[in-house]
């Protein structure tokens, strides 16, 4: 696995930008640097699965690991959505089951400072790392614009 590590600086404050990240009204629109369609199935609450899906029946499972609302958040990968079904056994899902996706917001000034770092498996990174890119601006546009 490789670490897809982007910061970036964005001109709102904490709050706004915990809302992109974490409100259904936001994060469809920069999950679709993703893929349209992708959304997240939770509540958010710590301990809480996530299932991260593509409209289409694939995706990923994991766990709110942490919710510090406005300061961090971590999801531990769990499995994975395949057709529908949930996968936590095959090599594949168990692959996953190291990898994590962190975000962390500090402020700066009254800019607020984001930090995403996600795993990927190496045969994706390329892709995702391109897709990571996409989501931060898109990201910062929303908070920007709230």
């Amino acid at each position: 696995m490789k670490k897809i590590e982007n910061t970036i600086e964005i001109n709102a404050p904490k709050e706004k930008v915990w809302q992109v990240l974490t409100d259904e009204k936001y994060y469809l629109q920069w999950y679709a640097a993703f893929g349209e369609g992708s959304t997240a199935i939770t509540d958010w609450q710590e301990g809480s699965k996530v299932i991260f899906t593509d409209g289409n029946g694939m995706g990923l499972i994991g766990k709110i690991a942490i919710n510090r609302p406005n300061e961090e958040l971590l999801i531990q990968m769990t499995g994975m959505l395949v057709e529908g079904a949930e996968d936590y056994d095959s090599p594949e899902a168990k692959g996953l089951q190291q990898a994590t996706e962190h975000y962390v917001l500090k402020d700066k000034d009254g800019i607020t400072v984001l930090h995403t770092a996600a795993d990927m498996d190496e045969s994706f990174y390329d892709m995702m790392s391109a897709a990571w890119d996409a989501a931060k601006e898109k990201i910062k546009e929303l908070a920007e614009q709230q």
